[in-house]
């Protein structure tokens, strides 16, 4: 997907997914994930998308697209019984937090960077401790989302 936003993407084939309750850890902790249900289904009797934190159970209808911070928020769905599904698919797109990192040491490893250039490296773990503040700044609060509405 070369314009794509994602760096990552993954399919899971059926013929009947679904997951269990879990954080996707290896994500970007303030990235998006792009969620696509896909198949042939029926929404209303299984392929629920549960999002644990926010105490929310969605009907995520085929083709319905959703973008959660999949490694934040605890999230797995329902599954749909075999006489309610000729097939339960999804399609998601994320960004692997290894990718940043790698960039952050300088295009090496931390082993590599931290060998290379060890004041370097300790300026890039001092960074680390801060950068919750950098991801939670690119969100938008409440007010920002209501001016712009």
């Amino acid at each position: 997907f070369p314009k794509s936003i994602f760096s990552c993407a993954a399919f899971n084939f059926g013929p009947n997914v679904w997951v269990f309750r879990h954080r996707d850890g290896q994500n970007v902790p303030f990235g998006w994930c792009a969620v696509t249900a896909l198949g042939a289904f029926d929404h209303t009797k299984g392929g629920h998308l549960v999002l644990w934190d926010l105490k929310l159970v969605i009907e995520f209808p085929l083709g319905t697209t959703i973008l959660l911070p999949s490694a934040t928020i605890a999230h797995s769905n329902v599954p749909v019984n075999a006489e309610h599904s000729k097939e339960h698919t999804s399609f998601m797109q994320y960004m692997a937090g290894g990718l940043l990192r790698f960039v952050d040491n300088r295009f090496q490893t931390e082993k590599e960077f931290e060998s290379e250039d060890p004041e370097g490296y300790a300026q890039m773990c001092e960074g680390k401790e801060k950068r919750w503040e950098m991801g939670l700044g690119l969100l938008s609060t409440l007010d920002e989302l209501c001016e712009s509405a």
